[in-house]
């Protein structure tokens, strides 16, 4: 196969990839918590027919070499963890994060995972679990006969009961932050988990130490922008049909010379 077809190859593979992570993304766009990915692009490694630097002559060195790339390929999809817009829901149990850090997610497994999906319920034993019934960390257990639930912007959670004895303290909330938070691995379900790549998480009380503090009764929306990424697609459309003229123009030049020889 001609060196500029299989470049060309490349090409359409890697804007296949990126049009696989924007659809993902404009899928996502009603997703509480949901982060946009962006896909990464790197060269591939080319051929050196001539180094920058040699001798021409006696007397002269080459100011320039002559290296022919490859192609293209993806090497990292990577999630932007830019804060979504607060929407406002006036339910007790809806809580979002403002600034860095994830609500705690204990699995069946025993691991913990990571979420920004702050849409809690409650079970059938009055603990906090997420939409799937996987339990908030730390626990958090409402008593019966309760006639409101408060959580403050430290996740301080407090219960009203219905007898009127007054406020009771029942739990933190605690979030965890990553210095690296983009090296998390998507599980699904709003999940993610820790890596080596986002280091040990960072357990704390809401609004301390740079940590974000959490707003009852609102949720975190996605952070997709659809008009950015109906641009994206767009472009990546162009480029991908490029990239096919490409190889046209390489099978069109093979079939006259092989007609011509």
């Amino acid at each position: 196969m001609d060196a500029s077809m299989w470049i060309a190859k490349t090409g359409l593979d890697a804007q296949q990839t990126r049009m696989s992570v924007i659809s993902n993304n404009l899928a996502n766009v009603n997703t509480t918590g949901f982060k946009r990915d962006r896909a990464s692009f790197e060269d591939m490694l080319y051929q050196n027919l001539r180094q920058p630097g040699s001798q021409v002559n006696a007397g002269a060195q080459a100011p320039t070499g002559l290296m022919l790339g490859t192609g293209v390929r993806v090497v990292a999809t990577e999630k932007t963890h830019t804060q979504g817009s607060l929407v406002t829901t006036k339910n007790a149990l809806d809580l979002a994060v403002q600034g860095e850090g994830f609500f705690q997610i204990a699995q069946a497994d025993g691991t913990v995972a990571y979420t920004r999906d702050g849409g809690f319920k409650m079970s059938s034993t009055g603990q906090l679990v997420t939409s799937n019934g996987a339990a908030l960390q730390p626990a958090i257990t409402i008593p019966p006969n309760v006639s409101s639930i408060s959580v403050g912007q430290d996740g301080t959670v407090s219960v009203e009961t219905a007898t009127g004895a007054g406020s009771q303290v029942i739990g933190q909330i605690q979030i965890a932050r990553f210095a690296n938070p983009a090296g998390l691995q998507s599980l699904g379900q709003n999940l993610m988990k820790e890596t080596t790549a986002s280091g040990a998480p960072q357990v704390s009380q809401p609004g301390i130490a740079g940590a974000g503090h959490l707003q009852q009764g609102a949720l975190e929306a996605s952070n997709v922008n659809v008009v950015e990424e109906m641009v994206n697609m767009i472009e990546t459309q162009r480029a991908y049909e490029i990239n096919s003229k490409a190889i046209s123009a390489v099978d069109g030049m093979l079939r006259f010379l092989n007609n011509n020889m």
